[in-house]
């Protein structure tokens, strides 16, 4: 493997490293991309999200740029970027692969400057981050907006005799009705992941040897994550802080497994890393418009591989009795679900006010209660991930809406919906490949 020149001496030959280096391709710019961003991964924790590409580049990566303090880095993203920025500029709209590959580093390398800038203490807008690191542009509705979804919810739990508490704490005693025992959770979800893998490998070809673990496990601000490990092995953690209701093990299944991250993850590393030998797609940065594809596929996935009818009737006919809850309410209890996630641009809303600081801790908390309709504990723990993640939450609801026009576009039949999320999972596809 070539010596990363370019890298290496960038800082200081800043001028001129933006022209075009002797023999430089897009494979060695790939090579430094990747050094580039595990050095910035040794700067901030989490930052890399998986990488599983040659040990040689990460040890080099280490060597070469250690010591680089972030003003540097910054420095040397820009000047990577505008290296990158020449085999994009005569197709910004081309659609052949070299051109798909070349605008996916810029965007990439577009938000690792936007993370740099974060690190070093720049003050961005709730807006302004979610632009730079996701390469997307969130609304905030007014919360006023969602009364009127909130007066629909309303009508659909009642108060009683025996629940006659505010709105949230309702909604909160119907939905604990379904709550996964603990002593049950691992037999839920290996049945729910594996009807998510049949109903996955009934339309996308999976490498044979993929694998993954499922592991639970505490003290986490999310509920569910996928560490990918390379070689199509996927690490699947799921979080029981606080309860999990019985129609998380799909969701979950189907998120962080097939089609989801698990799947993505896979396919992007043959198709892309192994067939195409393209070094780039074996490191993830977490903050960047990969994210909003893995996050916004993988919510997608969910409604794609179970029609809400399938998911009811699955989790009525295996696992509610796996579980040993009640399957008269499910019906009802999915048509909750279905309206509440119409209040989930609210927390964009909320996350902004609250990481400008123009609401405090406990007004984030009262604000998530009333418009997210969930318990304190709940509430406290969407902030956690709020105060860990940032704007990276909009990924989860915009993407997923995203990705859904995109692949329902015309209303195709579902062969066709497949085949569109094999071909999103499989290429070098960003936010804006979306909205063409």
């Amino acid at each position: 493997m070539r010596a990363l020149f370019s890298i290496g001496s960038a800082l200081a030959l800043a001028s001129c490293a933006t022209l075009p280096q002797p023999e430089e391709t897009l494979d060695t710019l790939a090579q430094d991309y990747v050094a580039l961003q595990l050095a910035i991964g040794e700067k901030e924790a989490g930052y890399i999200d998986a990488y599983y590409g040659p040990e040689e580049l990460r040890e080099r990566s280490v060597v070469e740029l250690s010591e680089k303090g972030l003003p540097q880095l910054e420095i040397l993203t820009a000047a990577l970027r505008k290296r990158v920025e020449r085999y994009a500029d005569d197709g910004m709209e081309g659609t052949s692969m070299d051109e798909r590959r070349a605008r996916f580093l810029v965007a990439q390398l577009t938000a690792a400057y936007t993370r740099l800038r974060m690190m070093q203490g720049a003050e961005l807008s709730f807006v302004e981050e979610a632009e730079g690191l996701f390469g997307v542009t969130p609304k905030l509705p007014p919360l006023e907006s969602f009364d009127a979804t909130i007066a629909n919810i309303e009508k659909l739990v009642p108060r009683t005799e025996e629940n006659d508490g505010p709105l949230w704490q309702r909604l909160d005693n119907y939905r604990n009705r379904f709550n996964i025992p603990a002593d049950r959770l691992k037999a839920v979800f290996d049945a729910s992941i594996a009807e998510c893998k049949r109903r996955t490998l009934a339309h996308i070809a999976m490498p044979g040897s993929e694998s993954f673990t499922l592991a639970f496990v505490t003290d986490k601000p999310w509920s569910g994550y996928n560490y990918y490990q390379g070689q199509y092995a996927s690490k699947i953690e799921v979080n029981t802080d606080l309860p999990i209701r019985l129609d998380r093990a799909v969701d979950l299944g189907c998120h962080e497994g097939y089609p989801g991250h698990h799947a993505f993850n896979a396919l992007l590393e043959k198709n892309l890393v192994n067939d195409r030998g393209w070094t780039e797609f074996s490191v993830y940065p977490l903050y960047s418009p990969q994210s909003l594809i893995a996050e916004g596929s993988a919510n997608y996935g969910i409604r794609l591989a179970f029609s809400e009818e399938e998911q009811t009737a699955f989790e009525s006919e295996v696992l509610a009795p796996l579980a040993g809850l009640p399957t008269d309410d499910l019906a009802q209890y999915a048509a909750l679900k279905r309206a509440l996630v119409d209040l989930g641009p609210a927390r964009y809303t909320i996350a902004s006010a609250y990481l400008a600081g123009d609401i405090s801790t406990e007004e984030a908390t009262a604000l998530l209660q009333k418009y997210q309709l969930v318990s304190p504990e709940r509430a406290a723990q969407s902030l956690r991930f709020t105060d860990t993640y940032r704007s990276y939450i909009i990924n989860y609801g915009l993407g997923r809406d995203m990705v859904r026009d995109w692949i329902e576009r015309s209303a195709p039949d579902e062969a066709t919906r497949w085949d569109r999320m094999e071909r999103l999972l499989s290429e070098p596809s960003l936010p804006g490949d979306l909205v063409e």
